[in-house]
């Protein structure tokens, strides 16, 4: 696992928009139409250059898994941002669907602890070699980052399949939301 870099943020998108094509949290907050599947990439272009610049990006050696790792502590807000968060609403979300996402992430945010945290916004796994071990090895190396940084990880899913595989590495439920699906809030500390 390394540290990705601009070069890599083509394969980062393309991992992370056929991971989360059939994801409810993701299509919640992405604009239902016939753009819908650009609409996600654009969604992991925005937090690939929110981490890149509050938290950081990890690839794997053979570049089949990555992360997109926020640290909330250090977001600021500045014009860049500012730019990024209204293309955000245009491009993904959409106008009439932003107090919603507004909404449900502020809700997220208010089950976090104040400490600094490592908020493991995505991860994935190329979807052709689901069910190899590539995301298992991945996910103990994100572990083992963010205990050298001694940073607690957050993470939800929408994807109850998904509880078992963050179980088995010491992820716990801590909270669940409800809005149109469940939403499962999880950490390890």
């Amino acid at each position: 696992m390394r540290k990705a870099e601009t070069s890599d943020k083509p394969i980062i998108l393309d991992i992370l928009t056929r991971s989360f094509d059939d994801n409810k949290s993701v299509n919640y907050v992405v604009k239902q139409d016939q753009n819908r599947v650009d609409r996600i990439r654009n969604l992991m272009d925005y937090s690939f250059n929110v981490c890149t610049e509050f938290g950081e990006v990890w690839i794997s050696d053979d570049q089949q898994a990555c992360a997109l790792i926020l640290f909330p502590d250090r977001k600021r807000s500045s014009f860049r941002t500012l730019l990024w968060d209204l293309k955000l609403a245009l491009s993904v979300i959409g106008l009439d669907r932003v107090n919603a996402v507004l909404k449900r992430e502020a809700m997220i945010k208010s089950n976090h602890p104040k400490e600094p945290i490592a908020y493991l916004w995505f991860i994935g796994v190329n979807p052709k070699l689901h069910g190899k071990g590539i995301g298992s090895a991945f996910i103990q190396e994100v572990i083992n980052e963010c205990e050298r940084k001694k940073r607690p990880i957050y993470l939800e899913t929408s994807m109850e399949k998904n509880l078992p595989f963050y179980k088995k590495f010491g992820f716990e439920i801590f909270q669940s939301l409800q809005l149109t699906y469940t939403l499962y809030q999880l950490r390890r500390v």
